[in-house]
């Protein structure tokens, strides 16, 4: 299998180019397939599990995960989930294009523990795109560092000066097509959060996201109805019971 590493160095001088959702833990107490049924699929995404500490909801695409300013902008995850249970505090985000497993922490303090754990890297987290073109190599490493891109934001954009340093893994999963129409599936692993990381490094490698407003071209915004990134897959140690947990869901595209 062939394998590359993407750094500042070597991106010098390219263009710039639900239902079966599933979960596996030792001791799988307090799970409330009930909670679904009263309320609408509108109103409440998928929860897939509930439990004393913590929550872990499947967000649909299009959703804010957190109140963004502007009218008409208040509606998101955090606010859906919160109807329910009110002292549930989101985690971690997604970018409302994209869809997948969000965590939820009930209470301060497991907002504390959870939040830490991202801090050390110690969440494994998963998502699958679908992005233009077919990648050279059949898997390897994005180690670019990201900043804001003050003149257009929300747009971050790979400055090795003033940037974050951002490092993401990718491994081919299915080619497609030829030419123009040449589409591949990708398994991500990002080991930094930084904002829109996946879609900024990808589209550095030169192949960008299906869908996607901000970075792939404006016809692929036009063709697809949606960004094709998903947050498949979440694993992490229960901060109470000390139970490893697995929740997957698998990519709606």
């Amino acid at each position: 299998m062939r394998s590359a590493s993407v750094t500042a160095d070597t991106l010098h001088g390219r263009a710039n180019g639900s239902p079966g959702s599933r979960f596996f833990l030792m001791n799988p107490a307090r799970t409330l397939p009930e909670a679904r049924s009263t309320m609408s699929a509108e109103d409440c995404p998928a929860v897939l599990f509930v439990d004393e500490w913590l929550l872990v909801v499947d967000k649909p695409a299009g959703l804010l995960s957190v109140p963004a300013g502007g009218e008409g902008r208040q509606d998101c995850l955090a606010a859906r989930i919160q109807a329910r249970w009110a002292d549930a505090r989101i985690v971690h985000r997604l970018d409302a294009a994209t869809s997948g497993l969000v965590l939820f922490a009930r209470g301060a303090e497991m907002l504390r523990r959870m939040s830490l754990a991202f801090e050390q890297r110690i969440v494994g987290k998963q998502y699958v795109a679908v992005v233009h073109g077919h990648p050279a190599q059949d898997s390897g490493e994005i180690d670019l560092a990201l900043a804001e891109d003050a003149a257009n934001r929300p747009r971050q954009v790979v400055d090795p000066l003033r940037g974050r340093r951002a490092l993401t893994r990718y491994r081919v999963l299915d080619r497609q097509g030829h030419d123009a129409d040449a589409i591949s599936r990708l398994e991500l692993k990002p080991v930094t959060g930084r904002a829109h990381q996946l879609r900024v490094h990808l589209r550095s490698l030169g192949h960008p996201i299906l869908g996607d407003a901000l970075y792939a071209p404006p016809e692929s915004a036009a063709r697809f109805a949606r960004m094709h990134l998903h947050a498949t897959r979440i694993a992490f140690m229960h901060p109470h019971t000390r139970v490893p947990m697995l929740f997957d869901s698998p990519a709606p595209f």
